[in-house]
C-alpha cells in the first residue's frame, strides 16, 4: 500500500458506503464517461469502473500512477474500461473530453485545490453533465448560501467561489461524511456536493464583467465594496455608492454580504 503524502493533500476514502453513495450521487450508467480526479489507490475508481462506460482517472502522484496500473492491469484485468493518466489536474489539457459529446465529473479531491479546480472546470473544459465530489464541509455550506436576495437578517458570507459554483451550475449537497472515514484521518469533515452543470449559454461578455466586479469586489478583505469598486474598477464612489441604494444597499455593505443576484443586477447598473 502506498503511504499518502501530506503534500499532497491525500486522505483517502475507505468507507464502501460512502463510495457507493457518490457513485449513485454521480447517476453513473454504462452511457457515461467519466472522469475521476485524484484517484488515489482507486477504492472509487473500481466502483465507478463497474458501472461507466469508460473511467478516465487523472493522478499527479507517479508512485499512485504505478499502483494504479498495476492494481487495474493484473487484480483487476476485467476492468478495460479503466484508462489511468498521470497529470496535474491544475495543468492538465482536457482535450481526449473533446471527443466525448457529454462527461462526468467524480472525485475526492484535495480540498486545497477546490476552487483552482472548479474555476478551471467551468471557465476552459468542455461542459461536463454532472460534477460529484467531495469538497470541505464548511466549504460546501459557504457554497450554498443563498444565491437570491431574500431579506434574510443575518450577512450572506459569500465568497468567489460560491458565487462561481453558483453561477454555473445547480449546487446540493447529498451527505455529510465524518472525518473519520479517510485514512490518514483530515482535521475537519467533508461532503458530497453534486453540482448540476448549467449550458454554457451565458452572455459571454455580460460574464466576464460579473466576475470582473467580484473579484474587484473581494480584492480588500474585510473592506466596504464601495471602496473596493471605486479603487479597483477607477470610478467614483459617489457612483458607487447611488448603485449601491439603486438596489436598495447600504453603503457600508462588504463583498460577503451580496447574493449572486444583487452581484448580477449591480454589473447592469454599473
Amino acid at each position: 500500500m502506498v503511504t499518502p503524502k501530506k503534500s499532497l493533500g491525500q486522505n483517502f476514502l475507505i468507507n464502501p458506503h460512502i463510495l457507493e453513495r457518490i457513485v449513485d450521487a454521480a447517476e453513473v450508467s454504462k452511457d457515461d464517461i467519466v472522469l475521476e480526479v485524484g484517484p488515489g489507490t482507486g477504492n472509487l475508481t473500481k466502483e465507478l469502473a463497474k458501472k461507466a462506460g469508460k473511467v478516465i482517472a487523472i493522478e499527479k502522484d507517479r508512485r499512485l500512477v504505478n499502483y494504479l496500473k498495476n492494481e487495474f492491469s493484473i487484480k483487476y484485468a476485467t476492468a478495460k474500461n479503466v484508462e489511468i493518466i498521470e497529470a496535474d489536474i491544475l495543468r492538465w489539457v482536457p482535450s481526449q473530453l473533446r471527443w466525448y459529446p457529454s462527461y462526468k465529473v467524480v472525485g475526492n479531491i484535495p480540498y486545497y485545490i477546490t476552487s483552482h479546480f472548479l474555476r478551471k472546470v467551468f471557465e476552459e473544459w468542455p461542459t461536463p453533465k454532472l460534477i460529484v465530489l467531495t469538497i470541505q464541509k464548511e466549504v460546501a455550506q459557504r457554497i450554498m448560501a443563498p444565491s437570491t436576495s431574500s431579506g434574510q437578517a443575518k450577512p450572506l458570507h459569500t465568497n468567489l467561489l460560491a458565487l462561481s459554483v453558483q453561477y454555473y451550475s445547480e449546487p446540493e449537497i447529498v451527505a455529510y461524511i465524518s472525518k473519520n472515514n479517510f485514512r490518514p484521518v483530515p482535521k475537519v469533515d467533508s461532503t458530497i456536493i453534486r453540482l448540476k452543470v448549467k449550458s454554457k449559454a451565458q452572455n459571454e461578455k455580460q460574464t466576464e464583467t460579473i466576475f470582473k466586479i467580484t473579484r474587484a469586489g473581494f480584492l480588500g478583505k474585510r473592506k466596504q465594496l464601495a471602496g473596493n469598486l471605486s479603487k479597483h474598477l477607477k470610478i467614483s464612489k459617489e457612483e458607487v455608492i447611488r448603485s449601491l441604494a439603486k438596489l436598495s444597499l447600504n453603503p457600508t455593505v462588504r463583498a460577503e454580504e451580496l447574493s449572486l443576484d444583487q452581484w448580477q443586477e449591480l454589473s447592469k447598473i454599473l
